[in-house]
């Protein structure tokens, strides 16, 4: 289906190149290229959304909120590793658009709008997801130096906890119409990506506020909830947090936001925030689960025929489950391969045992060969089982809403862990 053919460069893993600081820089570096913000900066306010494969822009009428959000978050991380103004500059342009009660801000509510098209909004729940990402994105502003965003991570967090948090539970409903009033329905997920952002959080001001929020929202999906359904994180829940196994999707436009089945993809990113919170609040059970969340699922995505890991597994860890058949249970997904490949590498750091290194050098021999665009920069983003591309836009609605959000993600967690053992490499060198 693609239409670029273009030659593979050798993949680079002379004296273990694929492992170094170096190596990840490049690969950021390529997924700028394609995400650049002098080419998906709105002027009338935010970034424009989907593109082609080789990076055209087709369609400037749809808006998605965490898209958005995500812009601001990827900006954010590439201004860290790479330095440059523009990037920082973005992410100032980012927010504003956030804030802006003409577009994605409600200002009825205090919420956010989660798609515009034509500039109006599509609908009017309220998505803890997307307020998680809000505060992922104000977060990030703050870590680059924009102290007028603090004021916004507060909020935000009191947004939430006003209307969305359960002290009975220890986690975040996920779904309320555009009074507040919450849906029977949770979901892991929106915890996810609200930890996520917790960290961020504190790691931008270093309230404890925030930390503590974080390391409770952690240990209670993946102690509590993941004693429901074999020590794994499962996708959907009840109102009373009890597993809700026979989860059916009614709203086909959050297709890859709630799908069927064990999500090899956010086991590991479990694994990467708890070796996120160990460094700052180190707990003997965090390094150990962040293990079992990894190894159990990059062994149950695993496919032995053609490679890479697939996009869900059923309870048995199996493949053939009618319900995954509808969501493309052996579909290879970008995001899901890049974030195996940055928990990969924390942990061969975190344990320093070289199997880790093992499994990360051939997932990335895998990724090179079928999902890193070596042509035109970023990664295809949605594979069959054959590796074969589903569709070749870089960024497609429903399919793919993500401007890199998850490359930089996974592998500022695995820059963080490498660039660590290489200062105590170079310390331990004798001078």
């Amino acid at each position: 289906m693609s239409s670029s053919k273009c030659t593979i460069p050798p993949f680079p893993s002379a004296n273990n190149f694929n492992r170094t600081s170096e190596f990840l820089l490049n690969n950021i570096k390529e997924s700028m290229k394609f995400f650049n913000p002098d080419k998906c900066t709105d002027p009338e306010g935010g970034f424009f959304h989907f593109y082609d494969e080789a990076g055209h822009l087709f369609d400037t009428n749809v808006r998605k909120f965490v898209t958005e959000a995500r812009f601001v978050f990827t900006y954010a991380v590439a201004f860290k590793w790479l330095g440059e103004e523009k990037y920082k500059k973005a992410v100032k342009h980012g927010v504003n658009s956030l804030r802006d009660t003409k577009k994605f801000r409600n200002e009825a509510n205090g919420a956010y709008f989660w798609e515009l098209k034509d500039g109006q909004p599509t609908d009017k729940k309220i998505l803890t997801y997307a307020i998680s990402f809000a505060l992922l994105a104000y977060s990030k502003a703050v870590e680059c130096g924009l102290t007028e965003a603090l004021p916004y991570v507060r909020e935000t967090y009191d947004l939430m906890e006003a209307h969305l948090w359960s002290e009975q539970y220890g986690l975040y409903a996920e779904e309320a119409d555009e009074h507040w009033q919450l849906t029977d329905y949770r979901s892991q997920s929106g915890n996810l990506h609200t930890c996520e952002a917790m960290i961020a959080a504190y790691e931008a001001t270093r309230d404890k506020l925030y930390l503590e929020r974080a390391l409770l929202i952690a240990e209670n999906i993946c102690i509590r909830q993941a004693g429901l359904a074999k020590g794994l994180v499962w996708e959907h829940y009840n109102e009373d947090w009890s597993a809700q196994i026979d989860f059916e999707l009614d709203d086909p436009s959050l297709i890859i936001f709630r799908p069927w089945g064990f999500q090899p993809g956010h086991q590991v990113e479990w694994a990467r925030f708890l070796l996120t919170l160990h460094a700052h609040a180190p707990a003997m059970w965090m390094v150990p689960k962040a293990r079992y969340l990894f190894d159990t699922a990059v062994k149950a995505a695993a496919d032995p025929e053609h490679g890479g890991l697939a996009y869900s597994f059923d309870l048995q860890g199996g493949h053939e489950d009618v319900r995954l058949e509808a969501s493309g249970h052996w579909d290879k997904v970008f995001w899901v391969q890049n974030e195996a490949l940055g928990t990969a590498a924390m942990l061969a750091v975190e344990t320093g045992e070289e199997a880790y290194w093992r499994w990360y050098d051939r997932q990335w021999e895998y990724a090179w060969q079928h999902f890193v665009d070596h042509r035109h920069g970023s990664w295809r983003r949605r594979m069959s089982r054959e590796n074969v591309p589903e569709f070749s836009e870089k960024t497609h609605n429903p399919k793919c809403v993500d401007p890199d959000y998850h490359i930089l993600g996974g592998f500022n967690g695995a820059l963080d862990w490498i660039k660590m053992e290489e200062k105590r490499k170079a310390a331990a060198l004798p001078q």
